[in-house]
């Protein structure tokens, strides 16, 4: 990795890591992803504000199974991995304070698909799946556990 994509990186890394979570607030429909930051700050497939037709392919994809007492989280962004000019540079998850469980980063050299499994011991409740893209910005979708 070259030291202007490594900077980059840990700029949009960190940003979003620590700037994501205080940002999404409840309204009064009680869903937090029905923040008036939505479309904004972040995106979401009812939200994608700027990036309308980013939508289907920035838009985590989340899939639980029950596996041996314990819960996987599949999570899948349809987007491609052009090397370092356009790629999904990590999934994050969050539990339903917003609080930080896991993540994956992706390396666009060597991963051909932005695709990454969790396993959880135990949870319910709201979880966020947080997929965010080199160009067009963090993308959250939720499923209830």
């Amino acid at each position: 990795m070259d030291r202007r994509s490594f900077m980059s990186l840990g700029i949009v890394a960190g940003a979003a890591g620590v700037v994501l979570p205080g940002l999404i607030e409840a309204s009064a429909s009680g869903s937090p992803l029905d923040s008036k930051m939505a479309g904004g700050v972040y995106y979401t497939k009812e939200a994608p504000g700027r990036w309308t037709k980013k939508a289907p392919t920035h838009v985590p994809e989340i899939e639980k199974k029950a596996a041996g007492g314990k819960i996987e989280i599949h999570v899948v962004t349809p987007h491609g991995m052009k090397a370092w000019e356009h790629y999904i540079v990590k999934h994050m998850l969050l539990d339903k304070d917003f609080k930080f469980i896991a993540e994956k980063v992706f390396d666009p050299t060597k991963d051909k698909k932005p695709e990454s499994t969790f396993t959880l011991d135990s949870y319910s409740g709201p979880l966020y799946a947080v997929s965010m893209c080199n160009l067009h910005d963090v993308w959250v979708n939720m499923i209830t556990i």
